[in-house]
């Protein structure tokens, strides 16, 4: 009963295409084809039911599968007429989804490349930055005094460094001193002492300043001398 149900929906489906109606031998085919999978005439219906649809890669799919069961003429004749369409959709497939991976590769390419470059970037930043701070002298004071405090200041400051500077300054003390640097930052605090290294003498107007004075005592506090 089953194999009569199969053959009546493949010549069904065998009747609708001599009656120009592919969707309705589709539907008759896929029924046989469900009863038994292994129906040449349902492949052969539907394969060429596809064909008057267009659907060319469907169609030829059923077809080939029809040729393996069974070596019919009708079969080969329609195949050979579906086959060129069919690889010729395959062929811009294949094409679409070469170009479609190029240019995904293209992209990532351009990304990678854009990741090193910017690292590349950072890291040359980065050892600039480095050998800027290890090439930075640890006496040099910030602001700068004239010619970078040399081993002595003339005439010295009155009253408590008369002529040179001792030799043995510990400049440590001073830039390790985070008051004393900040003050260094003031610019009011930096030329005034500018102005005592040019003359010494000019130390008496600024110990009025409240700024100035409290520096030059912690200094000469560090350097040995009196308060």
């Amino acid at each position: 009963m089953i194999w009569l149900l199969c053959v009546l929906f493949s010549v069904s489906a065998s009747v609708y295409i001599k009656m120009k109606k592919p969707n309705a031998a589709i539907r008759d085919a896929n029924v046989a084809l469900e009863i038994n999978p292994d129906s040449a005439k349902g492949y052969k219906s539907r394969g060429i039911a596809r064909a008057m649809l267009g659907q060319w890669e469907d169609a030829a799919k059923d077809l080939r599968l029809a040729s393996k069961l069974d070596h019919d003429e009708e079969i080969n004749s329609a195949l050979k007429k579906v086959e060129p369409n069919a690889h010729r959709i395959e062929e811009h497939r294949r094409k679409y989804d070469r170009l479609r991976k190029e240019k995904e590769d293209r992209i990532i390419e351009r990304e990678r490349r854009h990741r090193r470059a910017q690292a590349q970037a950072e890291y040359e930043k980065a050892k600039k930055q480095e050998q800027s701070s290890s090439s930075t002298k640890p006496s040099e004071m910030p602001g700068g005094f004239p010619g970078g405090m040399p081993g002595g200041m003339p005439g010295g400051f009155p009253g408590s460094m008369p002529g040179e500077m001792p030799g043995n300054v510990d400049f440590s003390k001073i830039l390790n001193d985070p008051e004393l640097m900040a003050a260094f930052s003031d610019p009011e605090v930096m030329a005034a002492l500018q102005d005592v290294m040019k003359n010494p003498a000019n130390l008496a107007k600024h110990q009025a300043n409240p700024k100035v004075a409290p520096v030059i005592a912690e200094m000469m506090s560090k350097f040995g001398g009196p308060k």
